[in-house]
């Protein structure tokens, strides 16, 4: 076990310092730092979910000295964001995706057996006291993303042999009932920039899967030469409808469906990043990235991620985006859902480079943002903000 050090840095927000004075208000706004004195690992947060007790679980990875592939790491904190326990899975399952799912009083996430790259599905208890692991009941390679669809799961792979990305949808035990794969295309080139992804010495490309509510499903990825959103019904040979990126250059960096063909979106687009609060796309068809209309943000990184959560904030339905910016501070910018207008922005991370992982909205309507911070400037650790509602005067 390693023993941890937590460093409480000052929340700050866009028009004020939150100083915590009361326990009432540590529990509403707080950055929590979760550093260790292992000079030479490196953790990043992959997703979080608020548990049952209030607190936080995250979902991680962890540098390995064995291999390539990413080692599992996961933390729990309270409600106050300090540190309860954390477990380093065993070196025998690596890869671990989002998203965290709920299942019951438990949790689940896919990860990967490094050697024969067959999809695990593993299952982590709201106290973060134990991990099981159950293969999939079909040779599944490489997970992507995954993402829950009612009481089922959908899981985007990479079928290395086939050169395909393959959409699945299983139960929540890893029983597979569809399974459909489309071909990214021929060629050692257009693989490299994948394999780089799941060994972490190139782009990490934000893959993600899900389901119009009720219609198609679709996944972010790759498909016929390039990093495209395809819709399917998992019936047909070819996707329903594709909106093609610019081979890996460009693309979908965030997608949330709002109705059966509004969403909300964020691009990317040779380093540009662009803002998509309410979009309408087609979903028979073929269409392209460069001509959806947004907000250009400047201010963001390069190809920066992009988190995107409905919420329901001061009566409002809004759409909130997270993103990483230039200043190495993580900037919040809220739309309304309805009209797409923007609300306002908010800037969290101090001190040291922050960098955004997951955002989730708390059972009292809070806002809280797991991402990376590197202490020191170089260590990468976890670090987990709260920011309460009643700051968010601007909404």
């Amino acid at each position: 076990m390693i023993r941890k050090y937590i460093l409480l840095l000052p929340i700050l927000l866009a028009t004020a310092c939150l100083e915590e004075s009361t326990t009432a208000l540590d529990e509403k706004a707080f950055t929590k730092v979760y550093d260790n004195d292992q000079f030479d690992a490196s953790y990043f947060p992959i997703d979080m979910r608020q548990t049952a007790d209030g607190g936080f679980l995250m979902l991680g990875g962890r540098r390995l000295e064995s291999t390539n592939f990413t080692g599992i790491y996961i933390l729990k904190a309270d409600r106050f964001g300090n540190f309860v326990k954390e477990l380093e899975v065993d070196e025998s399952y690596v890869n671990p995706i989002a998203q965290l799912i709920p299942s019951g009083n438990d949790f689940k996430f896919f990860c990967m057996d490094p050697l024969t790259l067959q999809a695990h599905i593993a299952t982590v208890d709201g106290n973060a006291e134990g991990v099981s692991m159950a293969p999939l009941d079909l040779l599944l390679t490489y997970p992507a993303a995954a993402a829950p669809d009612g009481t089922n799961f959908l899981l985007l792979s990479y079928d290395d042999l086939a050169k395909q990305s393959v959409i699945s949808l299983m139960s929540s035990a890893g029983s597979v009932s569809q399974s459909k794969g489309y071909s990214i295309g021929a060629g050692d080139a257009v693989e490299e920039p994948i394999i780089n992804h799941f060994l972490r010495t190139g782009q990490q490309f934000p893959f993600q899967v899900g389901r119009i509510p009720g219609g198609l499903y679709f996944f972010n990825g790759f498909y016929n030469y390039t990093f495209s959103l395809a819709f399917t019904n998992l019936t047909q040979d070819d996707p329903n409808g594709v909106v093609q990126g610019q081979q890996d250059d460009g693309g979908f960096s965030a997608i949330v469906p709002l109705s059966a063909s509004t969403f909300a979106a964020s691009t990317f687009n040779f380093g540009d990043n662009t803002l998509i609060p309410n979009t309408t796309l087609n979903t028979s068809g073929i269409t392209s990235t460069v001509d959806l209309v947004g907000n250009n943000l400047p201010e963001l990184e390069s190809n920066a991620t992009v988190k995107i959560i409905r919420a329901s904030l001061n009566g409002k339905n809004v759409l909130v985006y997270g993103s990483n910016t230039r200043s190495k501070q993580i900037g919040l910018y809220f739309y309304d859902e309805a009209t797409g207008e923007f609300l306002d922005s908010e800037y969290v991370g101090y001190s040291n480079p922050f960098e955004i992982a997951a955002i989730v909205q708390t059972t009292e309507g809070d806002l809280a943002v797991s991402g990376t911070t590197y202490v020191a400037g170089r260590l990468p650790r976890f670090c987990l903000i709260k920011i309460p509602k009643s700051s968010l005067k601007g909404i």
